[in-house]
């Protein structure tokens, strides 16, 4: 009987240390599911990651531009003045915004739109509400020129102020070599247009959309997943979540009776006159919503789950249940970025 124990004991032990051995083994990443490759691969359709700069062949991204046109942004000297810079309206440090409704002019005034955020504005295809401007540069120029917000009569009067600067001669001159007389009005607007470039903030989402399928959480992609079912990518698509399109807010009903708006902006038609183009709006960008409100054109609506509401409602004709506005919400945090080191303010040098 000892014989025959002394036989099966080492027999049991080495089957135990080979069953443990097997228990402690790593398991095999099985990989993303066939419904998180089909949500990848559905989102790859209709949006795209933030490249590392958004580039114009008209007006070539510089060191000496980007320096210049940081300079440019914080310098109140660009108002009448000397109380507001492009920063007073589009703070850098609060992603690109003031948190205001409207905000306030460099002689005190209010305007009468939402300062929306410069922070990946350059990839819009259109700026302003009314979409006016075809790109940042011809933007640049016109808070500078605006009665209400920097109120600066001309733009020779601007030139000539900035030409009084012993600093900015030899930036202007670095930024554009080729020009004779390099501080004008156009290579103001050039600077800064670069500087903006430069400012995107990619987040989680793109991170997910390069394929990372664990860079969003099972909540996040499940909002994504409702945000698109919900039909919002008709109007929010590409690498800004928006920025491509005018659209008529609102396409069902008054929008004024849901946002409880205190004017009554008409959008486009202010510009054109045109009856078609009454409420036509630019379709703003999502990126850093959680961080830019208040919402919309005016700025009417501070709590984003209500904004969400309100599309709903009137873009799409739904009634938007709370659980899918909750998850709608939670997917649109996602989109939160962080703000480039570039975009930290510095005294001119």
């Amino acid at each position: 009987m000892k014989k025959s124990l002394a036989f099966i004991l080492p027999v049991i032990i080495g089957l135990s240390s080979c069953g443990g051995s097997q228990q402690n083994q790593p398991v095999a990443d099985a990989g993303p599911s066939q419904a998180d490759k089909d949500l990848l691969q559905q989102a790859q359709t209709y949006f795209q990651a933030l490249p590392a700069t958004a580039e114009n062949p008209e007006n070539k991204i510089t060191d000496e531009k980007v320096k210049l046109g940081k300079v440019l942004y914080f310098d109140t000297r660009l108002s009448l003045k000397g109380n507001n810079s492009c920063n007073s309206c589009h703070n850098l440090d609060t992603y690109g915004v003031d948190n205001l409704p409207t905000s306030k002019g460099d002689a005190g005034n209010f305007g009468e739109r939402n300062s929306p955020t410069v922070y990946n504005s350059a990839l819009h295809a259109i700026q302003f509400w009314d979409g006016r401007a075809k790109d940042v540069e011809e933007q640049a120029g016109g808070p500078i020129l605006n009665p209400v917000e920097m109120a600066i009569p001309n733009e020779a009067f601007i030139e000539k102020k900035l030409r009084g600067v012993e600093e900015y001669k030899p930036m202007f001159k670095a930024a554009f070599p080729d020009d004779k007389e390099a501080i004008t009005f156009a290579n103001i607007t050039k600077s800064i247009a670069a500087f903006e470039r430069t400012l995107l903030t990619p987040s989680k989402f793109d991170d997910f959309l390069k394929s990372d399928n664990n860079a969003l959480t099972a909540e996040e992609k499940d909002g994504l997943k409702t945000f698109m079912d919900a039909g919002c990518i008709t109007c929010h698509n590409g690498p800004a979540v928006g920025g491509t399109m005018m659209q008529k807010f609102a396409l069902f009903g008054d929008y004024r009776e849901l946002t409880h708006s205190k004017g009554n902006d008409e959008g486009l038609k202010k510009q054109t006159k045109k009856d078609s183009d009454k409420d036509m709006f630019k379709v703003p960008s999502l990126r850093n919503i959680e961080k830019t409100g208040p919402n919309f054109h005016d700025g009417s609506v501070a709590d984003l789950k209500e904004a969400i509401k309100i599309m709903g409602k009137t873009e799409l004709n739904k009634d938007l249940s709370q659980a899918d506005v909750d998850k709608i919400f939670v997917f649109l945090k996602a989109l939160t970025g962080k703000i480039p080191a570039n975009a930290k303010q510095t005294a001119m040098k």
